[in-house]
């Protein structure tokens, strides 16, 4: 499955911008800004527009190429059989969402799931290591990788929502019993559309919270957020910016990344 527009490609396009009219802009935008981050509960932190526009550019390039070959993008089914509104894509591990459970393989065409890319692990540590800084600014008594703990991705899964695609609410259960014990975090980037995202204690969405997660921005929940109930019931569709749609050649909709450490 192509999640850029068929017959372009997006190889080189971040080059291509680096070396256009926009040259100077992005050589500003690459030095790291402050980042906008709140923390919206004990161990649960946005960051908004943490991912620049070539970081973002280069996770559609690199995904789209993962996704195109072996192990890649697929249409993956409910445990009642029904198909899942979203195509998924396993790095690192295979999740199966029929069994809930990782393993070296997928199980129905025996594909190897291609391996996290070394700076997608890098985006990641900077990521938890900006959510730790912010954590400590808002407890300042505390430890704050006690609140949130570091964690090293061996566990990506990807997946690109359509306009029409959703998620119902859950918990990431799957993960090692020490890997859950220890509040081992989950990391989640958002590229293009922006979705509205639910989290809470129960499963319950009237009673859920509310946020709205846009192209860039980073959602990291660990800690005694670990077990909380989140879920996508909607894409706003054509939100994504659209220099980023242009340089990247993402089809519209959503692309999420989420790591864990098994």
């Amino acid at each position: 499955y192509d999640i850029c527009f068929r017959g372009r490609r997006n190889r080189g396009s971040v080059g291509a911008t680096l070396h256009g009219e926009n040259k100077e802009s992005r050589i500003h935008e690459i030095k790291r800004k402050p980042t906008n981050g709140s923390v919206l509960r004990p161990g649960m932190v946005l960051l908004k527009k943490f991912l620049s526009h070539d970081e973002q550019v280069e996770i559609v390039k690199v995904c789209r190429e993962l996704g195109v070959g072996l192990g890649g993008f697929y249409l993956p089914l409910n445990p009642n059989g029904t198909p899942m509104q979203l195509r998924m894509m396993c790095l690192g591990r295979n999740w199966n969402p029929v069994t809930h459970k990782y393993g070296k393989m997928r199980p129905f065409d025996r594909t190897i799931p291609p391996s996290i890319p070394n700076n997608f692990s890098e985006l990641v540590t900077r990521a938890i290591q900006e959510a730790q800084s912010l954590t400590k600014k808002k407890y300042r008594a505390c430890n704050e990788k006690e609140v949130l703990p570091s964690m090293t991705p061996d566990i990506c899964i990807v997946n690109f929502y359509r306009n029409s695609g959703k998620l119902g609410l859950h918990q990431d259960r799957d993960e090692s019993k020490e890997s859950l014990r220890k509040g081992l975090p989950v990391v989640s980037f958002s590229v293009g559309d922006s979705a509205y995202f639910l989290y809470g204690d129960e499963r319950n969405a009237k009673k859920a919270n509310s946020v709205a997660l846009n192209s860039g921005d980073v959602l990291i929940f660990g800690g005694k957020s670990r077990h909380v109930f989140h879920g996508v019931p909607a894409i706003f569709p054509n939100s994504a910016p659209k220099e980023l749609m242009k340089d990247s050649c993402l089809s519209p909709g959503r692309l999420n990344l989420t790591f864990r450490q098994f």
